[in-house]
């Protein structure tokens, strides 16, 4: 039997979050001609400021999906074949043996073996993931700077492989979707953030959904507050950053709203035809950047709950969070953003210890999504 929605349910586990140590949040959950959208803490801890659930919000990965559906329009066009070698389109970029091994179909799930870039962005991050040994000082000294995205492909293509082109399983990495974007660029003589909003972002009748044109959020938003695992403490605004670090990959600013209307539309195929949507729906194993081996499509995870399997992203900038999930027959829908991140300190090996933050969001998962 599903279960309807329950505000005062939802309201209850949301005041949770936020009393275990989130600033703010805000959510939406959608059950068929029902929603409910909801908001708890504070979007600015200086003035006091409430949130809302209309605000705007960074929403970091969950931008893949979007980056992954604008490549699946061009591959419906005849322009871009999924399993085609990336060194076919982009020879510079990836050249040689590997840019003939590794396909698009493997950048967008995740399977080509290319690195990281992040960690030789930044040499004060040198070393990442080995959490107990950074520090947070790359973050003030980046949040301005205008990064070119071939420089970080470079770094990422020319670091040590993380395996094998089309490995299991395979690595998250932010080189594959920048690379995504280069490709979209080359085969639509535009950029791919002027595509991707054409052929996405409008298609999906999105109204509050950008790519950001400089280090400013436009629109009413929250500040990002950064706790880099306790070494920023109290911690720190970052909400105004030049997110050309992420580019396309990671960058785009959305609400609540809009990301379940995108997912809906998405999953609805109403986004791509359902031939694509199959596409973006074959999963493999990939080890994600918590360290986790997780199923993964082309820019979608699916999340299993009892009786029902869900679609979609989830995202982190620094400061902020976002997830927003879709029941796979499209009737349940979930999106939250969180101001807060990285909260759990790290114990002696540099492994992440618990916080109430954790059980706390997890039940206002179930709560959401046990329809």
């Amino acid at each position: 039997m599903q279960n309807p929605l329950d505000p005062r349910e939802l309201d209850a586990a949301l005041d949770s979050v936020h009393r275990a140590g989130v600033p703010g949040l805000f959510a939406e959950v959608r059950d068929g001609d029902q929603v409910w959208r909801g908001a708890a803490g504070v979007a600015d801890l200086a003035t006091g400021r409430p949130v809302t659930p209309g605000l705007c919000h960074r929403v970091g990965s969950t931008t893949k999906t979007f980056t992954a559906a604008a490549v699946l329009r061009q591959v419906e066009r005849g322009e871009i074949a999924l399993d085609a070698p990336i060194g076919h389109y982009l020879p510079k970029l990836v050249p040689g043996e590997r840019g003939d091994a590794i396909t698009v179909r493997m950048l967008l799930n995740h399977t080509s073996g290319l690195a990281e870039y992040l960690p030789y962005a930044y040499p004060s991050l040198r070393a990442y993931p080995d959490l107990a040994r950074t520090g947070p000082e790359s973050l003030d000294a980046h949040r301005l700077t205008r990064f070119d995205p071939l420089d970080l492909i470079e770094l990422g293509v020319t670091a040590p492989a993380v395996c094998a082109p089309g490995g299991s399983p395979g690595v998250y990495s932010n080189t594959n979707y920048l690379l995504l974007a280069q490709l979209l660029e080359h085969t639509t003589g535009t950029t791919a953030e002027r595509y991707i909003t054409r052929e996405v972002i409008e298609r999906a009748g999105l109204d509050d959904t950008e790519f950001p044109v400089g280090p400013h959020i436009e629109g009413p938003y929250s500040r990002l507050y950064e706790s880099w695992f306790g070494m920023i403490d109290p911690p720190r605004d970052y909400s105004d950053f030049d997110m050309s670090w992420v580019g396309p990959s990671a960058s785009l600013i959305s609400t609540v709203a809009d990301l379940n209307r995108f997912y809906g539309k998405l999953l609805a195929g109403r986004i791509v035809g359902p031939g694509s949507l199959a596409e973006m729906r074959r999963t493999v194993p990939i080890v994600s950047q918590e360290g986790k081996v997780i199923e993964y499509g082309l820019g979608l995870h699916p999340t299993e709950v009892p009786g029902a399997t869900w679609w979609g992203h989830g995202g982190t900038v620094w400061g902020g969070g976002t997830l927003a999930m879709t029941r796979a027959d499209g009737g349940r829908q979930l999106a939250v953003a969180v101001n807060l991140q990285r909260w759990n300190r790290l114990d002696t090996s540099g492994r992440p210890q618990p916080h109430a933050i954790d059980g706390a969001l997890a039940t206002l998962f179930r709560v959401a999504m046990r329809g």
